[in-house]
């Protein structure tokens, strides 16, 4: 059956290609010929575009294609307390490719207050009809993406860090939720770099203790999630990488599968599937029954051609051998333009992936 509450057996992991307007404004802007002001304007008028266009071809849930920022985790983490945004010495290595040289790094105690993002969320909850859906980087992230020096010097003992993110991000659930956020989502890429050794080595040589961190970052998401009411969904997005197109680690879920799936209090999982770097669906054995779902990343968003509709109703007969139907959705792997730089695929071939996917849900549970 077609579901009434998110996630949606036709869903989308949140970014999508910059305008045309978006990119013009942001580099008037940065050139100083255009004020904030009118920028916010270029992107309120894009916003509602594209929020249109996504409630044109099927979805239930919208999200704003993130138009307001330049990357999926680092404007977000910014705005949080005790976070900054600054220029760093080098970019996140892709294969075969480096983003800008950004990062954050701790400079105070955690603590989430007047984030930007909440008028970002009322300003798309306002301009759609159907489910607004929130995207940020979850508590992971911050800890793996932050500069590991910096965080000694504010938080000698780790655990009282990770105590103060679960404590963050709780007060980040709730402020999204009197903001009107009833879907909300996790985007992460660590739980899938645990996947690689390659990328556990790299993280060990910037500094990071390692050790136990499954565990570590189980209890920051619980308890981000403990006083989430029950009108609220929040999932998680798992990644391996999204950047003009090419990727970061690979790996399946197997290392991971049994804490991600059964330890953690969410409400379903979007799970990159589109490519041979994701490993098999053996370790959606660990999903347990009921209302738990796992949204499958079926349709790639780094390459323009339309998937088959028999092939990915064949795939997912596949997954019926772990996971009930019921208990399945269908999205892109990832979303289109994870930094403002987008990937490496035409707008028409974005809404022609998305709107396939809406076609192969009603066909198969509407």
């Amino acid at each position: 059956m077609m579901r009434t509450k998110p996630p949606f057996r036709a869903d989308q992991v949140g970014s999508l290609l910059r305008s045309a307007a978006i990119k013009d404004a942001r580099i008037k802007r940065a050139a100083g010929q255009i004020d904030a002001e009118a920028l916010a304007e270029i992107e309120d008028t894009e916003i509602r575009r594209v929020v249109a266009k996504q409630e044109e071809i099927g979805l239930q849930a919208v999200t704003d294609g993130e138009y307001r920022r330049a990357w999926w985790h680092f404007d977000f983490l910014g705005g949080l307390d005790g976070v900054e945004f600054f220029a760093a010495d080098s970019g996140i290595q892709f294969a075969g490719v480096e983003t800008k040289a950004d990062g954050i790094r701790l400079t105070g105690k955690l603590g989430f207050s007047d984030h930007p993002m909440l008028d970002h969320f009322r300003f798309l909850k306002e301009s759609s009809t159907v489910t607004p859906k929130m995207c940020i980087p979850s508590p992971s992230v911050l800890h793996f993406r932050q500069v590991d020096e910096a965080r000694r010097a504010i938080y000698p003992d780790l655990d009282e860090f990770y105590e103060d993110l679960g404590n963050t991000y709780a007060d980040v659930v709730k402020g999204f939720y009197d903001a009107g956020c009833r879907y909300l989502q996790f985007d992460d890429t660590v739980w899938a770099y645990l996947c690689s050794n390659v990328e556990i080595e790299k993280a060990k040589g910037r500094g990071l203790e390692t050790e136990g961190l499954q565990e570590r970052y189980k209890k920051a998401v619980n308890t981000a999630l403990a006083a989430k009411p029950d009108d609220m969904t929040v999932t998680m997005h798992v990644c391996r990488g999204n950047f003009r197109s090419t990727w970061i680690s690979e790996g399946g879920y197997e290392p991971v599968a049994e804490t991600l799936l059964n330890g953690l209090n969410l409400d379903g999982y979007f799970l990159e599937y589109d490519s041979e770097r994701a490993g098999g669906f053996e370790p959606l054995r660990f999903l347990p029954r009921g209302d738990k779902l796992v949204v499958l990343g079926l349709v790639t968003s780094k390459f323009g051609e339309l998937e088959s509709r028999d092939g990915i109703k064949a795939r997912i007969e596949e997954v019926t051998k772990y996971v009930d139907l019921d208990q399945l959705c269908l999205s892109p792997q990832c979303g289109f333009a994870s930094t403002e730089e987008g990937n490496e695929v035409a707008e028409e071939e974005q809404w022609a992936k998305l709107r396939n996917i809406v076609e192969v849900a009603e066909e198969i549970w509407g």
